[in-house]
């Protein structure tokens, strides 16, 4: 089945993530998630592969994504599956630097924040941004990249930012060009990055960025579900 599912808290089967095979537009479920700082966008659209409809990205020297925001009880299992593809792996990619934070692709998973387990500084922090900008940000995160340097398998802190974790379920080149079918367990995924249950999910987006590294790279993004066992 292609058509993605996201199964709320109620059980109730109904889909919370928008099928890319399904939509008639970017807008159709997805919002554009952009960055302050950042001047040039990578660039979404839908396209044909394989008798299917996709979603294209395309990055160069450059950072933004797509986003759909949910509110999703994890329970004690979520698993995530997906298919992509990407053309390139960037030469100086590295999840470990911040000059090598760059992937052809990825699968960002933002968590609602939890105040009781930030101290001070950063809640304050939070709250100089909501004021300024209007908006809440989330909490913790997950990457799940394809990278070009770490391992597959491994977790590492994003060198920016502690609050965001990048695990590796591609890397390198030896699958170029190749559409590849990832599944994980998101609640398994981050007890091991943050040590504890993971809160609700806020959103599920894809992004292709190359704006560290100034490379580029095309990615291709099949539907995304989000499923209880």
């Amino acid at each position: 089945m292609s058509i993605a599912q996201v199964l709320a808290d109620s059980g109730d089967n109904r889909s919370l993530i928008k099928a890319f095979s399904t939509m008639t537009s970017l807008e159709d479920g997805w919002e554009p998630l952009e960055f302050p700082k950042i001047e040039r966008y990578s660039r979404y659209r839908l396209v044909e592969d394989d008798g299917e409809q996709v979603v294209e990205a395309t990055t160069d020297n450059s950072a933004s994504g797509l986003i759909a925001r949910v509110s999703v009880e994890p329970g004690e299992s979520l698993t995530l599956r997906w298919r992509w593809k990407v053309s390139n792996v960037f030469e100086q990619g590295d999840a470990r630097k911040k000059n090598g934070d760059d992937y052809p692709a990825r699968i960002y998973i933002a968590f609602e924040f939890e105040p009781e387990e930030a101290g001070f500084f950063e809640r304050a922090r939070r709250k100089t941004v909501e004021v300024v900008f209007g908006e809440e940000l989330p909490g913790n995160a997950l990457n799940y990249i394809w990278a070009n340097r770490l391992p597959k398998g491994d977790i590492v802190a994003n060198p920016f930012t502690e609050t965001t974790v990048m695990v590796a379920v591609n890397s390198g080149s030896q699958r170029v060009g190749e559409w590849v079918t990832v599944e994980r367990d998101i609640v398994a995924d981050y007890k091991e990055a943050f040590g504890r249950k993971p809160p609700k999910l806020a959103g599920v987006a894809i992004m292709s960025d190359s704006d560290n590294t100034g490379e580029s790279a095309t990615a291709w993004y099949g539907d995304i579900q989000l499923i209880r066992p």
